[in-house]
């Protein structure tokens, strides 16, 4: 099991006009989590004294159990600002279906601002998923509200809480054609979606670049989302240089810029950086916390210190920082990567005898260590005693035991584990589904393996190459070659790139099963790629037995592929015209098409032809032929 290098962060929001006072930021923060600088709680001034008679409408709308009722009779009587009064109240007391269903009345009557907006963004989030969003961003008619800088912060915080990081930075990018001023805010919304994604450093680059262009200043939130990406893309180095930058423009480091260049150092074990930082930090009046303290044995656990990791986590115990298993997750995955099996194996005895808090993670860990040592007896043991004594699963955990029964060949364990995932809603992930077809692929169940291929490309999964590769030639080998065509599809409409031999293993594939029209999409798409031989293969079969509509078209596109058609290739194809005079079109069209590019038949076709000219017009065949010996003569004196 791969461990987070980063911790998570919060998020910050625009401030949002409303009677109430709201604060700036909303938080995602994961358990360790702290808290990063934040823009202050921006209070506005309240509106005038309610009333009595709306006062009265408010209170019954936000006491009322039938709220749809209770709008249909009060509702006209009230302000937008009531109904967004309304709307905070219900959030504050989390009843999030009477928001949804007030939110719909205000649309359905239009009683709506930029407020009503911006609240129910916010407050929905959670409930809303990013299609639901993005829907109802765009469904705002009026075109103020749309490039609000409230409303627009409020849909990219959820896209990016949603893990909708393209999604956000397109919609992001049309909000600016819209007319939208990006503020500090949204710039730090759009890089804290940056710590996710793969490779999101040179995407953060491009932020801070823009933030720059559009004369905004980088704060402390800014910073501390920046040093976040640098420690998810192991460049402690640039992490460095933004710690020293944010102190030389007189932004004083909190504990939180402290993790986060810390947990950079993590990723290269620097661990007399890391020592030094947390003198400086304890010079600068900082006490190091349980997330310092556990950033930095994952620093002493990368640079190989276990003894000094043994006394850290010591240290964690004594502060009360070591109730939950993550240090000991952090030391035992460590020591297993190592090769000392034993040691982790210690340190899962002891947190197992000290009645750590455990979500499986640990158990996940040693598993996998198992696994990997090949002690495939005492992974599967050790799942088999974690399903008897827990009954908190997740993906990671599972993952793990399906992988143990897997190795060991226990298909019936695998499928109660397949099983016990459907019960528990747990939707299968990358890794399980390349755990099962390659545990297929060994059992010789390829159908079963392929069916499973099928599954994980439906559920948005994209396969790798080797595995895909492994697939292919199995399915090849018990004469299943459309399934074969169709794995290879997966991979070949992926975003991945692919290695150019597998263009020519399908290939033969496809010939073996005869399945020719498909044979013809492969080269056709990838014919500078395949070597001579299988093509010259696929040039005889379909010319023998091809569709007949299509023979034009391959040595159309074999010729523009660089490969030199011979006279045998000719032969064939006017034999197959010739035994089908209703082609007879065609058949003009290739001899007039080898006339333009210097192909000539040879004797005996030409005889052949001339044979059966009858059947395409004497006159037509011969001046056709003609122009062909011309061509050749002419060929012959430029020689």
């Amino acid at each position: 099991m791969e461990l987070s290098s980063s911790f998570g962060m919060r998020f910050r929001h625009s401030a949002i006009p409303s009677p109430l006072a709201i604060p700036a930021s909303a938080s995602t923060a994961e358990p360790h989590t702290q808290t990063p600088p934040h823009r202050n709680t921006i209070k506005l001034r309240s509106s005038k004294p309610f009333p009595s008679a709306r006062k009265s409408a408010t209170l019954e709308i936000q006491r009322s159990s039938d709220l749809p009722s209770a709008l249909a009779r009060l509702g006209e009587t009230l302000t937008v600002k009531d109904l967004n009064a309304a709307l905070y109240h219900f959030k504050n007391s989390n009843k999030f279906n009477h928001i949804s269903q007030l939110f719909k009345w205000m649309q359905e009557n239009k009683k709506l601002d930029v407020s009503s907006y911006s609240h129910y963004m916010r407050f929905m989030a959670n409930n809303l998923d990013a299609a639901e969003m993005l829907q109802l961003y765009h469904s705002i008619q009026d075109e103020s509200a749309r490039k609000n800088i409230f409303v627009c912060n409020s849909v990219l915080v959820c896209l990016i809480k949603k893990g909708k990081f393209a999604s956000g930075m397109k919609l992001f990018q049309q909000m600016q054609l819209d007319g939208l001023v990006p503020d500090t805010v949204t710039y730090s919304t759009l890089l804290a979606g940056c710590i996710k994604i793969e490779n999101g450093y040179p995407k953060a680059l491009e932020l801070i670049q823009e933030l720059q262009h559009n004369k905004l200043q980088m704060d402390g939130v800014i910073y501390g989302t920046i040093l976040a990406v640098c420690a998810s893309n192991s460049k402690w180095e640039e992490a460095e240089k933004y710690f020293g930058q944010m102190k030389d423009e007189g932004h004083s480091p909190n504990v939180y810029h402290y993790s986060s260049l810390l947990n950079a150092y993590s990723t290269c074990g620097n661990y007399k950086k890391a020592d030094k930082l947390i003198q400086d930090m304890k010079s600068e009046g900082l006490v190091p916390n349980k997330v310092i303290l556990t950033t930095l044995l994952k620093v002493y656990v990368k640079g190989g210190l276990f003894d000094k990791s043994r006394e850290l986590l010591a240290e964690l115990k004594s502060l009360g920082y070591a109730e939950d298993e993550m240090p000991y997750c952090i030391l035992m995955d460590g020591l297993a990567k190592a090769g000392q099996i034993h040691e982790a194996k210690l340190i899962f005895d002891e947190m197992i005898k000290n009645h750590v808090r455990s979500d499986g993670y640990a158990h996940s860990i040693m598993i996998s260590a198992l696994c990997r040592s090949k002690l495939f007896r005492e992974a599967k043991q050790l799942a088999k005693d974690f399903e008897t004594t827990s009954n908190k699963y997740d993906i990671v955990i599972l993952n793990s035991m399906l992988c143990a029964f897997c190795r060991v060949g226990e298909m019936e364990s695998v499928m109660e584990t397949l099983k016990k995932m459907d019960e528990l809603a747990i939707s299968p992930s990358y890794n399980t589904f390349h755990i099962l077809i390659k545990y297929f692929c060994r059992e010789k169940m390829y159908l079963l393996a392929y069916r499973t291929m099928k599954d994980m490309h439906s559920k948005g999964h994209q396969p790798g190459e080797e595995l895909c590769s492994s697939l292919i030639s199995h399915l090849g080998q018990v004469n299943a070659y459309s399934e074969a065509f169709s794995v290879y599809n997966m991979l070949r409409y992926g975003k991945r790139t692919m290695c150019k031999s597998l263009h020519e293993k399908i290939l033969y594939i496809l010939l073996a099963g005869h399945l020719l029209k498909d044979a013809y999409v492969v080269v056709k798409d990838n014919a500078k790629s395949i070597s001579r031989p299988p093509t010259k293969k696929f040039a005889i079969a379909f010319m023998k037995s091809g569709n007949i509509n299509y023979i034009n078209d391959v040595l159309k596109t074999l010729h523009d592929s660089g490969y030199k058609l011979d006279q045998d290739l000719f032969a064939m194809a006017v034999s197959r015209y010739l035994g089908e005079p209703e082609k007879k079109d065609l058949l003009l069209h290739l001899l007039q098409w080898m006339s333009g590019q210097g192909y000539v038949v040879d004797s005996s076709t030409r005889n052949l032809i001339l044979k059966h000219s009858h059947l395409f017009g004497r006159q037509l065949i011969a001046e056709v032929l003609s122009k062909q010996q011309v061509q050749l003569k002419h060929k012959n004196l430029t020689r």
